[in-house]
């Protein structure tokens, strides 16, 4: 349900659309996966937004004013703004009740807040592992393998059902499918990091369930796309966030 002002990333230097009475927008980068979490519940709930994309590289100065940090996503809505994933969707959750995600249980909302609180060593490990095997160090695999262990026994605990949140996704599958998605480029570089039905039946079942659903498929890149962005903005040090775009469709 997202329509863009434009694709194109804005940057420093570069003014802030005007925004329009009524209107909620999103501050969001394609390739970000904290803000594609923030995109995977609008999608989900056919939420109606706009989105701005930006330069996380050279920022405009209005992205600070509206998130101090600099940091996308950002939601507003006339004099309104929050940011940060999980608050971002949290508050979509509530003030759009169509296809719940967060459980009305709270011993459950606060074990699915555990799994995705504990991102942090998968996605440290996601950038570490290409290095670290390269150096005869099997550090960061294995921690990324435990990961995939806890998250593999999670699913099997919660029975009957591909998902997280059982036969209907929940907001945990939103929140940790961002990496799982980007998995494909690791996975090229270091094969041990393939998640199949030998290794992990529940995740690779999950992963497929996941790429089924019509909000991942309106939100998700291919491998190639993720590549690419990877190397400009790991290797090169020069993220090229418009990637893909057809330049004469600029603004």
């Amino acid at each position: 349900m997202s329509s863009g002002i434009t694709e194109f990333a804005l940057g420093k230097g570069q003014a802030c659309p005007p925004l329009k009475p009524g209107v909620l927008r999103l501050y969001s980068m394609r390739f970000c996966p904290y803000a594609q979490r923030t995109r995977l519940v609008l999608e989900h709930k056919q939420i109606p937004v706009e989105t701005v994309n930006v330069n996380l590289k050279k920022k405009p100065e209005w992205l600070f004013e509206m998130n101090p940090t600099g940091v996308v996503p950002v939601l507003q809505w006339g004099d309104h703004v929050i940011y940060e994933s999980a608050t971002c969707n949290d508050y979509l959750d509530e003030v759009y009740p169509q296809n719940k995600l967060n459980p009305t249980d709270p011993y459950q909302r606060a074990r699915d807040r555990q799994l995705w609180e504990s991102m942090g060593k998968l996605i440290g490990s996601f950038y570490d592992v290409g290095p670290g095997i390269r150096n005869n160090d099997r550090t960061a695999l294995n921690r990324m393998l435990r990961a995939f262990t806890r998250y593999e026994k999670e699913l099997v605990s919660r029975g009957d059902g591909p998902f997280f949140g059982g036969k209907k996704v929940c907001m945990a599958d939103f929140m940790l499918w961002p990496w799982f998605e980007r998995l494909s480029v690791l996975n090229a570089l270091v094969p041990e990091t393939t998640i199949t039905d030998s290794n992990f039946p529940h995740l690779s079942s999950w992963m497929r369930h996941m790429y089924e659903l019509p909000a991942v498929k309106k939100t998700m890149f291919d491998r190639e796309h993720h590549a690419h962005f990877m190397k400009t903005l790991k290797i090169d040090k020069n993220p090229d966030y418009d990637y893909g775009l057809v330049k004469a469709s600029r603004l």
